[in-house]
């Protein structure tokens, strides 16, 4: 696992950003047709949650392999690699966050996705003409983006810090908008919500398109919702 990937201006299209996907990728499909997406010059970047609750998650590995497709691992995808790997997992609570999928799958197959979740960064930062935009799936656990740099990049990275990249709420709970330094914006996910929610440069932008709200996909150049 990279644990950041640094990815370049794109100067021949847009670049969108959208929430968790849990397995809805026929309805993110309709939400990119609508607004025009062009694969051959424009790129999505996820913040994670893929998959588990809908029911095309096993399509995720066709998304992946797609070039114009960029994701950073969510906590669910870190469900299933711990799953591969033997670590322990409250297995009552993986299910009923949707995991069922995935734990009915024959051996193989859950290591064939596992190594594919294994690969995704932790954290993605996208050059813009405002500045970087980086993506994780729920928060940043330092004050300033160049401070964990170096410990995404530490092998294993540590546990605190993947703790707050994947799960936290506490910026939301707290409605704290400090801010991260050294981004022009923060995109995360992980907690549903009605609305974009901005608070200081963090972006909350899962609207609950898997579920009974809409996907919202953000134009990283300008930062307005598309």
């Amino acid at each position: 696992m990279s644990g950041v990937i640094q990815v370049a201006r794109n100067s021949r299209g847009r670049d969108l950003a959208v929430g968790d996907v849990h397995g809805h990728f026929s309805r993110l499909r309709e939400a990119l047709e609508r607004v025009d997406f062009d694969p051959v010059h424009d790129r999505l970047f996820s913040v994670g949650d893929l998959v588990d609750r809908g029911p095309e998650c096993e399509d995720v590995l066709d998304w992946l392999d797609q070039p114009w497709f960029h994701a950073v691992q969510g906590n669910h995808e870190a469900l299933a690699v711990s799953h591969v790997r033997g670590e322990w997992l409250d297995y009552a609570l993986y299910r009923a966050a949707g995991g069922g999928w995935f734990l009915d799958l024959d051996e193989p197959s859950q290591a064939r996705f596992a190594e594919r979740f294994a690969q995704l960064p932790l954290a993605l930062e996208v050059d813009t003409a405002q500045g970087p935009v980086g993506l994780l799936h729920a928060d940043c656990p330092l004050l300033r983006w160049r401070d964990l740099l170096p410990l995404l990049r530490e092998s294993p990275i540590p546990e605190k810090i993947r703790e707050v990249c994947q799960w936290s709420r506490q910026r939301l709970k707290d409605e704290n908008a400090r801010g991260i330094d050294d981004l022009r914006a923060l995109l995360v996910g992980h907690t549903p919500l009605r609305e974009v929610r901005v608070l200081g440069n963090v972006w909350h932008i899962d609207t609950g398109g898997w579920s009974n709200g809409h996907f919202t996909l953000l134009d990283l150049a300008t930062l307005e919702v598309v």
